[in-house]
């Protein structure tokens, strides 16, 4: 039966591949220079931006559950080139408010008749969003923010969820197969997180368990949620006034200590996201403020996520391990949480880290901007076709923006010296020590049990060597179907070889030009075929991204 739903996606999916129909050409000329013939091409920096630039055009045009892929796209450098997420950083969830009519049915719908349940309720939206919108108003004699789902939304994002799974098959054409197993993923987590974010139910939950994790900090508010009058579709909270973070003038003019308040902000992340394992996931200047006291405001948690204890853990391996510089341990915790391969090349992935970190400042690691790393490991993961899992994306987005924020309040803040005094202060750096002391004990334990076992499982390996009763089964990992590429070369060869003697021999000894001709045309394909099995490209190619020249280049553009 065809429901509503599938006649929308339908429509959607002819208006989508309508709109991304320069882009698809583009893309298919780049793997194909004339569509059916021709070789690939190479893309530049500057067509990629220009590309960029169209993509986000195109995700405005589509409107909000688009607008919402684009800023999920933004996180995840394992999908896109560092070009597109630069442009697509700048994507705002900014819309127009749904007129007031269209909200006071959602808002009916939940509560009841608007004017019965607040003591007063302004009609003018505060603010706008692609999925919601926020009205101020007062409920037993208290200020409150009343958060809108906006009307209609639910099916529009069905429908593009939809629409969007069904363009996954397309645009893997386009993508290497590592790519395509994290498209297939990120179609998944994108319908997961835009549901979760239409819910304010859970929203709710998730606000007042971050909030109770900072019950006795004065340097942090958030708002407090209204139960009674919250449902799936609205969300009413504690309205608190102040002035935006990034509104630096105003700061000053109040007698604000900025650096206090990125120092603040960056350690109340930090205990988010390495103690507490939830954390509010969308801290742009928009969602954050400063009241009268100084005191940094979090506003809407519909972005939020969690992290489980093992990541949490290699998240504080990880900050340790730049902090000493220590490239063997950075490479043993990206392994450890999924980012890196353990096939990879630790040599090249070093080299890689080392220049991230040497390029990063021309001064000791302390000095360091925290972004300009990511930025680099950012390029690194889409250069080499890595994966991001969901969560690490999130905590990488929540990382840069917190960062921009830091910097914003203050140029010379200071990322990795203030995460090493949390990290200090909080006692992970004994942890850490002690961690590693188990481990070096159990190493020399493990060698001192090998010292008694070794010498009698030798003795018996060569009695076994001396009676002639020695096995030895040997079994080839061949992920790349290396040997039967070989194989399909050798036979290609010995086939092509024997065409042409024998149309070698056809026609100078049995004078028989025309039946060596046909021998030498059925061989011509295995020519094309031995030809193309060594025009595919091998393993992976790379270059040096982060070259100080490259960095100034970068920062120049």
């Amino acid at each position: 039966m065809v429901t509503l739903v599938n006649l929308r996606a339908y429509w959607r999916f002819v208006v989508v591949l309508r709109r991304f129909s320069p882009l698809i050409v583009a893309y298919w000329r780049d793997r194909k220079r004339y569509f059916l013939f021709g070789g690939s091409r190479e893309v530049d920096t500057e067509t990629q931006r220009e590309r960029a630039a169209v993509l986000l055009d195109i995700l405005l045009t589509l409107g909000p559950t688009f607008i919402k892929l684009g800023q999920l796209l933004s996180t995840r450098p394992d999908i896109l080139p560092p070009a597109y997420i630069e442009v697509l950083e700048d994507l705002q969830d900014d819309v127009p408010p749904a007129p007031w009519e269209e909200s006071r049915t959602v808002l009916e719908g939940e509560l009841g008749p608007v004017d019965d349940v607040f003591d007063d309720f302004d009609r003018e939206s505060i603010s706008g969003a692609s999925l919601g919108q926020v009205y101020t108003a007062r409920y037993d004699g208290d200020p409150v923010a009343v958060k809108v789902r906006r009307p209609g939304i639910e099916s529009l994002v069905e429908a593009d969820l939809r629409t969007i799974r069904w363009l996954i098959p397309l645009v893997k054409q386009f993508t290497g197969s590592g790519r395509a197993f994290s498209l297939e993923n990120l179609a998944d987590e994108f319908a997961k997180t835009i549901r979760e974010e239409m819910d304010y139910d859970r929203e709710r939950t998730m606000l007042e368990q971050i909030r109770a994790n900072f019950t006795d900090e004065e340097r942090i508010r958030i708002p407090r949620a209204y139960e009674a009058v919250s449902g799936p579709r609205v969300l009413t909270m504690e309205y608190i006034p102040g002035t935006k973070i990034s509104d630096i003038d105003a700061l000053d003019e109040a007698g604000f200590d900025r650096n206090a308040i990125a120092e603040t902000l960056q350690k109340v992340y930090l205990q988010m996201i390495i103690e507490d394992g939830m954390f509010h996931a969308d801290p742009h200047p928009g969602n954050l403020a400063v009241d009268d006291d100084g005191a940094v405001i979090f506003y809407d948690f519909g972005m939020a996520g969690s992290v489980d204890p093992f990541i949490q853990e290699k998240i504080v391996d990880f900050y340790v391990a730049v902090a000493r510089q220590d490239i063997d341990a950075i490479l043993d915790t990206l392994i450890a949480m999924g980012t890196l391969s353990p096939e990879a090349d630790r040599e090249v992935m070093g080299n890689v880290m080392e220049l991230a970190i040497a390029d990063a400042s021309g001064e000791d690691i302390e000095q360091y901007q925290v972004n300009q790393i990511i930025e680099q490991v950012e390029s690194t993961i889409y250069e080499f076709p890595l994966r991001l899992p969901p969560n690490l994306a999130l905590v990488l987005r929540v990382a840069t923006f917190v960062e921009g924020v830091c910097v914003t309040l203050d140029p010379e803040f200071d990322f990795i010296s203030t995460a090493t005094e949390y990290l200090r202060d909080e006692g992970y750096y004994e942890r850490t020590a002690r961690n590693l002391a188990e481990e070096a004990g159990q190493q020399a334990q493990r060698t001192a049990e090998a010292l008694f076992t070794v010498p009698p499982k030798a003795d018996d390996f060569f009695d076994r060597v001396n009676r002639g009763d020695l096995h030895v089964d040997v079994t080839i990992e061949d992920d790349s179907n290396v040997l039967d590429k070989l194989a399909m070369r050798i036979a290609y060869s010995v086939l092509l070889a024997v065409g042409v003697l024998s149309a070698t021999i056809l026609y100078s000894f049995a004078e028989e030009w025309r039946l060596a001709a046909i021998v030498l045309v059925l061989a011509a394909p295995l020519a094309v075929a031995l030809y193309r099995s060594f025009r595919k490209k091998r393993g992976i190619r790379a270059r040096p991204q982060f070259t100080r020249q490259g960095m100034k280049k970068r920062r120049e553009d």
